[in-house]
C-alpha cells in the first residue's frame, strides 16, 4: 500500500491535522417538507453543504474511522457550542483493529480544531475472558449531549480480541459508555452497560447506533445482540442515566429477519411527529420500522425509494438528520456508478423520507460526501444548532488501493445549513 509521506510513525498526528478547509459549497437545495400527515407542502425548506476536512490520517499503517461530535451549549467562545469529535485510529494490517481512540475539539463551529489527542480512558484494556488474558477495546463510539443531565455522554460497544488482535465469533460484547469533564477536556475511564443475565445479551451492544432521550431523561438506546446459535437481533432498551451512570430498565420487541444473512445490526433512533422511526442495517438491504412508545415496534420493511425501487442501501449503517417540519435520511446504496467502492459504501447521500410511507422520496436525494475510492459508511450526525447540522464521516482506507481514486484518510465534516430553524433543538 502507497504511503502518505509523513516525518515519523511518532509524529503521525501532528502531521494528520489540517486547517478546516471549505472543500464544496452546494448551493442551498429546495425541498417540500414532510407534515404530520404525510402529505406534501407547498412550504420550501432550503440548506446549504458546506464541506470541511480538520483533519486526515493515511500513512499506509493507519487511518482515522469513527468520526462523531457532541456538543456541550454556550461552552465555546461568545455563547456558540464547544464540538467534542472523537475518533479512533483503524490498523490497516487488520480486521477492525482499534487501539486508540482520540479526541479534538472546536469552540467556534470548525473554523478552528485542536490536535486530535489521545484519550486514555478511552484505551483498550486487558480482561482475563475463560482464562486467557485478551484485548478489549470500547469502540464505535458516539458522545451525543444528554440534556436533563447536562452531560456528555459517549456510548459504543466493545470488540474482545485474541492475544494477538484478531477478532473471532462469538465473542462477549457489552455496551461502552463515557462522560465527558469539560472543565478538564477529559473523558472518564469507559464502563459497561450491565444487562440482564441472559445468554441471549452476553454479546450485545451499542455501537455506531443512534439514540433518543427522552424530556425526563431516561434514553432510548438500541442495541444489537446475538443470542446463541442464532444470527443478531435489534430491540431498544431504555435506561436511565443520572450523569455517571448508565442503568438498564427494560427492552421492548426483538427485532429479527429471516434471510441467508448475519442478521440485524448497528439500529438508530429517531423521533418525529408523534412517531419513534428505527433504521436497521442487514447484509443485504436496510431496514426499516415505527413505533408509538418507542420500545413496541411493527414487522420491519425494506427501505425503498418513493417509486417503489429498492433503496439500494445494504450491509452498513443508515442514520437519521430529525427536524421539527421534515425527516432525513442518511445512507449510502449500489448504482451510483460505485461498484469499485467497497460494499457500495461511497458517496454518503441524503434524502427526504416520507414517514407515512417510510420511503425516501428520491427526488430529494442529494450526495452530502463526494465518492473518492475510499468507504464512508460509517458516520455520525449531530445537531449543531437550529440552523446547523453536521455529518461526520472519515475515508476508510481498506482495502489496498482505494488512494488510486483520490482518497487519502481526511476526515469530513458535512455542515447542513438550514434556512429554516429546526425548532427541536
Amino acid at each position: 500500500m502507497a504511503k502518505t509521506p509523513l516525518s515519523s510513525r511518532r509524529s503521525f498526528i501532528k502531521n494528520s491535522l489540517i486547517g478546516s478547509i471549505t472543500l464544496l459549497t452546494a448551493s442551498p437545495m429546495v425541498f417540500s417538507s414532510c407534515k404530520s400527515s404525510g402529505m406534501l407542502s407547498e412550504e420550501k425548506l432550503d440548506f446549504g453543504i458546506e464541506l470541511n476536512v480538520p483533519t486526515r490520517l493515511f500513512d499506509g499503517e493507519k487511518c482515522w474511522v469513527h468520526p462523531r461530535v457532541g456538543i456541550i451549549p454556550k461552552a465555546g467562545k461568545k455563547g456558540l457550542p464547544k464540538a467534542v469529535m472523537t475518533l479512533s485510529t483503524l490498523e490497516l494490517s487488520g480486521s477492525d483493529v482499534f487501539k486508540g481512540m482520540y479526541s479534538m475539539q472546536t469552540e467556534n463551529l470548525g473554523k478552528a480544531w485542536t490536535e486530535p489527542s489521545i484519550s486514555p480512558p478511552l484505551a483498550p484494556r486487558t480482561e482475563s475472558i475463560d482464562g486467557v488474558i485478551r484485548p478489549v477495546a470500547a469502540s464505535d463510539f458516539w458522545p451525543t449531549w444528554h440534556r436533563k443531565s447536562k452531560t456528555l455522554l459517549g456510548i459504543g460497544h466493545t470488540i474482545v480480541y485474541t492475544p494477538d488482535w484478531k477478532v473471532t465469533s462469538p465473542r462477549p460484547r457489552h455496551t461502552a459508555y463515557s462522560v465527558f469533564d469539560s472543565n478538564t477536556n477529559t473523558w472518564s475511564v469507559w464502563d459497561k452497560l450491565q444487562m440482564p443475565d441472559d445468554p441471549k445479551f452476553h454479546n450485545a451492544g451499542a455501537g455506531c447506533v443512534q439514540r433518543y432521550d427522552e424530556a425526563s431523561g431516561t434514553i432510548l438506546l438500541p442495541i444489537y445482540f446475538s443470542p446463541p446459535g442464532q444470527n443478531s437481533q435489534v430491540t431498544v432498551t431504555r435506561c436511565a442515566f443520572d450523569g455517571k451512570t448508565l442503568s438498564y430498565m427494560e427492552h421492548g420487541t426483538e427485532l429479527a429477519v429471516e434471510n441467508d444473512s448475519r442478521g440485524l445490526h448497528e439500529p438508530s433512533l429517531t423521533y418525529f411527529k408523534g412517531t419513534y422511526f428505527l433504521t436497521i442495517r442487514n447484509d443485504l438491504q436496510g431496514y426499516v420500522t415505527k413505533s408509538r412508545d418507542g420500545l413496541n415496534f411493527e414487522p420491519i420493511q425494506s427501505w425503498k425509494f418513493d417509486d417503489g425501487s429498492d433503496l439500494g442501501n445494504y450491509n452498513t449503517q443508515q442514520h437519521w438528520v430529525t427536524l421539527s417540519d421534515a425527516l432525513f435520511l442518511v445512507y449510502t446504496r449500489r448504482g451510483a456508478n460505485n461498484d469499485h467502492v467497497f460494499r457500495h459504501r461511497a458517496p454518503l447521500f441524503i434524502g427526504q423520507v416520507d414517514p407515512e410511507k417510510m420511503v425516501v422520496i428520491r427526488d430529494t436525494e442529494r450526495i452530502l460526501v463526494p465518492e473518492r475510492g475510499a468507504r464512508l459508511g460509517n458516520f455520525g450526525v449531530t445537531l449543531i444548532s437550529p440552523t446547523e447540522t453536521w455529518v461526520t464521516v472519515s475515508e476508510w482506507m481498506q482495502p489496498e488501493g482505494v488512494e488510486k481514486y483520490g482518497s487519502d484518510g481526511s476526515v469530513y465534516v458535512a455542515r447542513i445549513l438550514w434556512n429554516q430553524p429546526n425548532r427541536l433543538f
